[in-house]
């Protein structure tokens, strides 16, 4: 891929709003209401029959992204949701074939663009500036904050694009985290272990200095897409946004914020700046007491936390009429975020360990993208047999929160369900095609794991990781062998057959 340190003119894709444009330009892909809609539980309780899809409560489908025009209480902010919520629309935005998406992530990473920062004047985020000094400041009444049910601790940031640095180095990371709104000017912040930006947080905390926060807000997707890396592909000090950058072919604009000693991006439609407050918690249901914080991607909503680093909001700079973009926790939007990343990472791993036999990889919905992969194996010789397995524990390594992989031949379309399913009912005996591994760690979010579901647990998050080998043996490929029709040419007999 050719490194450009120039916007190449031809990208229409370069912030959210020119992603909105493209998508209008495009059949069934963005839907609008101006009908008042209740950012309390009520948008999103939309959204889940509109286009949700992922692991969302039935009914729900995949559909298209949706911008709520008129948001109670709130005359100047407009609300958009699903913008990366199927694989096809995902798919469109990065100028890409949606079973190639892993392949394009993969040379992303391996071709990196560095962002660059801009002057202030030229940075639409600062077009209008509220400082969290103002008596009248409130991000509550600022910014509306959706809530995904009528359950949760909170009104949520749940599309920022978190952007801090290391207080030693000064190597920086983008991220997205779970952020309730707590008051007038406090976040919460969940951080699951091993996240980079949390190092940083330990880093200054054992300092006893707060570490400089800026939470980007409404970007152009290839942004959210790469911000969703995790180690080992993009290790401590590898900055996502070169990724992004690789993806457009220009430098992702960045910009110094106005309060506090940090970068923002520069072409957000909203970002918040702040500090994340040492050896200061806030127990993250404090201002309702359900118990409960959002619907996460396994599909159930999560505990709500006893005690979460604080962010002090120090100001809110937005563009005129800014567009606040969300998403639903369980829906397909977190399966392209995290999964197509999850994808390019067990590429990478297993193409560098046995070249040509991983023919692609499907971080699959029902798992949320992170605990469900399929990966699609061409065993080319006898001596090829059981290599899949050693694929399978690749994957594994290469994303440490996945719990199952299910292993296909290459005469199995891994993105379609049924045939997945299929090839596990006809090559797979459960007690010679399963491989498990117990006793390691993966994801707090599901909650199966934990030692109440199984004794054999000994903390949450540890899981019995499962190879599901549904490949046919190699010396018994010529019986398992699918009936083959006719090749024909159906536009022939229906001239616009796709």
């Amino acid at each position: 891929m050719k490194k450009n340190t120039q916007r190449n003119k031809e990208t229409p894709i370069h912030d959210l709003r020119s992603a909105i444009e493209f998508l209008q330009t495009l059949p069934n892909e963005i839907v609008s209401t101006d009908v008042e809609v209740d950012p309390n539980a009520e948008l999103s309780g939309i959204y889940r029959y509109v286009g949700a899809g992922g692991t969302c409560e039935r009914p729900t489908r995949k559909g298209p992204a949706m911008m709520f025009n008129n948001v109670k209480g709130y005359p100047d902010v407009r609300v958009v949701t699903g913008i990366l919520s199927t694989r096809e629309r995902t798919g469109h935005l990065l100028g890409c074939a949606p079973e190639k998406l892993g392949f394009l992530l993969k040379d992303s990473v391996q071709n990196p663009i560095p962002p660059v920062t801009i002057e202030r004047g030229q940075a639409a985020c600062q077009e209008v500036i509220h400082l969290a000094s103002s008596p009248e400041f409130d991000i509550r009444t600022l910014l509306p904050a959706p809530t995904n049910t009528e359950e949760d601790a909170g009104p949520y940031f749940t599309m920022g694009l978190c952007y801090a640095s290391d207080p030693e180095t000064g190597e920086s990371d983008v991220t997205i985290h779970r952020l309730c709104v707590q008051s007038r000017d406090e976040l919460t912040m969940w951080l699951t272990p091993g996240r980079h930006i949390d190092a940083f947080r330990q880093k200054a905390e054992a300092a006893g200095k707060p570490l400089p926060i800026s939470i980007s807000i409404g970007v152009d997707p290839a942004i959210n897409i790469a911000a969703c890396f995790e180690p080992p592909t993009t290790p401590l000090g590898y900055d996502e946004l070169n990724v992004a950058g690789a993806l457009r072919g220009y430098p992702v604009e960045l910009v110094n914020c106005i309060s506090i000693n940090e970068r923002a991006i520069a072409h957000s439609e909203i970002v918040i700046e702040g500090e994340l407050l040492p050896n200061v918690r806030i127990r993250e249901d404090q201002n309702t007491d359900t118990g409960k914080a959002m619907p996460e991607f396994p599909g159930y909503t999560g505990d709500a936390k006893e005690a979460l680093p604080v962010i002090k909001i120090k100001a809110v700079t937005h563009r005129k009429n800014p567009i606040l973009q969300t998403t639903l926790g369980p829906s397909g939007e977190h399966v392209n975020m995290a999964g197509i990343p999850t994808e390019a990472s067990i590429l990478d791993m297993v193409e560098r360990a046995m070249p040509g036999r991983l023919l692609n990889v499907y971080a699959h919905t029902a798992g949320g993208g992170k605990l469900l992969a399929v990966l699609q194996f061409k065993k080319a010789s006898a001596t090829d047999e059981g290599r899949q397995r050693q694929a399978a524990l690749l994957a594994f390594s290469a994303f440490p929160e996945l719990k199952h992989v299910i292993l296909v031949d290459e005469d199995v379309d891994l993105f379609d369900s049924d045939d997945v399913l299929w090839a596990m009912q006809t090559r797979y005996q459960g007690d010679v095609s399963t491989v498990m591994i117990p006793g390691v760690r993966c994801h707090p979010l599901d909650p199966s794991q934990t030692p109440e579901f199984s004794p054999f647990l000994p903390q949450v998050g540890t899981s019995c990781k499962v190879i599901f080998d549904c490949t046919v043996p190699f010396h018994l490929k010529h019986h398992f062998e699918r009936s083959k029709f006719k090749k024909v040419d159906v536009t022939r007999f229906l001239p616009d057959f796709k």
